[in-house]
């Protein structure tokens, strides 16, 4: 069957996808821009791609009007700009205008557990994007999830970062909230099997993994999992909002979706009884095995997308070719040229840059520019890499996005995602000579970006020149 799959950058998507694959259907995916997306050799003929902001109703003629089913899989709630529960209504109300003009016959939606009285806005939103697709002529599925555990989802990255750093934690009592945990791999299991079942059309149910936890007990049995002793206190007196500040600057979050994530969690995400179980007799996953799992795929180096990947900030929003090109006019660069007597492990280190390996020289000013960032509300340093030698355009790595990550034409191009009073690249490329070239270009904006260029100039002079002499030296 021919498949539209919507968010295919996202983190459900990209997980999703090689499973419609393997089950031999054609996939057209959506994507904002097309040069972030990068499809697999051998799913050439069987995977296409479309550039679609569903923002822009006229991008949606795009989509092909004989496909038979459409997975919509877009979220907005990391967005650091505008209102994400309007920009969500407004997306599904252009896909459900489009969609009906196809030849679809089914809509399936993964939205999350709203059975409490008092929904946070984030849990609203999911709720109303429901009732705009439910209404419709095209048949609705929905599976309401509560947290997914799976390796490079938010919330594992988040319980993992307050688990791995904190052995003692003063806690907000919403740690006492009761949740039902699933695992990434049962999420990807419910959806594919419920392809063209006509027994689940225009209903919802609940999914959840067999484990009905608090917050609490889900970061100590975490803990159980890694071999870690770890004290937890909760207190009744964190507002809403110190709650949040709490979890921004401790874990890798971004402040709004910190702030989200904290209204959400006051609400028990439980599952309402269902039948789904018995149509689909799927070997739900117990937290602690879902945990393990994850670990074991990030130790395999085997982690197939990240929250990270389709986080809505503004580069994202305007698409990656809206940066690729450096300007020249009106910045300031700092250009280092480097010989190399071994080009392919020079090239190597280039592609292993930032998370775990570091920035190969006075790598804790580097993290101590991520503290700065963070107290100044941006993103720090903590989101590390998706994977430690592979990457992509559109990728995270520390707090840049990768632009450009060309292994054949030995180049990689950095943006910098960093709170800064101007914009930040930083390039990696090894010329025909045999050299490395690494340049760093910063265009102001202002007097205040030109203050801070001259105010980090001595800081570079050194950061930039033994980065660069490492890298082409460096053969580990």
């Amino acid at each position: 069957m021919k498949i539209l799959l919507t968010g295919a950058t996202g983190y459900i998507a990209q997980r999703l996808l090689p499973i419609l694959v393997g089950n031999n259907h054609t996939i057209v995916c959506c994507v904002r821009d097309l040069k972030r997306f990068l499809i697999e050799e051998e799913w050439a003929g069987q995977v296409t791609k479309i550039e679609v902001d569903f923002l822009k109703p006229e991008s949606l003629n795009h989509i092909p009007l004989d496909i038979d089913v459409a997975y919509y899989l877009i979220h907005s709630m990391a967005t650091s700009s505008g209102d994400f529960s309007e920009m969500e209504q407004q997306s599904a109300k252009n896909f459900v205008r489009r969609i009906e003009q196809t030849k679809a016959q089914q809509v399936i939606y993964l939205s999350g557990i709203v059975n409490d009285d008092y929904l946070s806005k984030h849990l609203q939103s999911r709720k109303n994007v429901e009732n705009i697709l439910a209404n419709s002529n095209v048949a609705l599925t929905t599976l309401r999830a509560g947290i997914i555990i799976g390796s490079g989802s938010a919330s594992f990255e988040i319980m993992r970062d307050l688990v791995e750093k904190l052995p003692i934690m003063i806690a907000p009592r919403w740690l006492n909230t009761k949740c039902q945990p699933i695992a990434i791999r049962n999420v990807i299991q419910y959806l594919s099997a419920i392809l063209l079942r006509e027994e689940t059309y225009n209903q919802s149910f609940d999914i959840g993994g067999p484990d009905v936890l608090t917050f609490k007990q889900m970061l100590l049995q975490f803990a159980e999992v890694r071999g870690l002793k770890r004290r937890i206190f909760v207190v009744p007196v964190m507002t809403p909002k110190l709650s949040s500040y709490w979890l921004y600057f401790v874990t890798s979050t971004n402040f709004s979706l910190a702030k989200n994530l904290v209204k959400s969690m006051h609400v028990e995400v439980v599952c309402k009884p269902n039948n789904l179980h018995q149509m689909f007799p799927e070997e739900l996953i117990p937290y602690k095995e879902a945990i393990a799992l994850a670990f074991d795929k990030i130790d395999q180096n085997l982690v197939l997308s990240s929250w990270t990947d389709a986080l809505s900030s503004h580069i994202l929003m305007k698409g990656i070719s809206a940066y690729i090109s450096v300007p020249t006019k009106g910045c300031f660069r700092d250009v280092r040229i480097v010989k190399t007597d071994h080009p392919d492990a020079t090239l190597k280190n280039i592609f292993a840059i930032g998370g775990k390996r570091g920035w190969y020289y006075a790598n804790w000013l580097w993290n101590f520019r991520g503290f700065l960032d963070k107290m100044v509300g941006g993103i720090g340093i903590r989101r590390g890499r998706k994977n430690d030698t592979e990457l992509s355009a559109g990728e995270a790595l520390d707090f840049w996005r990768v632009l450009v990550a060309d292994e054949a034409k030995r180049r990689l191009l950095l943006y910098a995602e960093m709170k800064l009073p101007g914009e930040a690249w930083l390039e990696f490329k090894i010329n025909d000579r045999d050299e490395l070239v690494q340049t760093a270009t910063f265009r102001p904006l202002g007097l205040w970006g030109r203050i801070y260029w001259y105010s980090v100039l001595p800081f570079h002079a050194f950061i930039f020149k033994g980065m660069a002499e490492n890298i082409a030296s460096d053969r580990s």
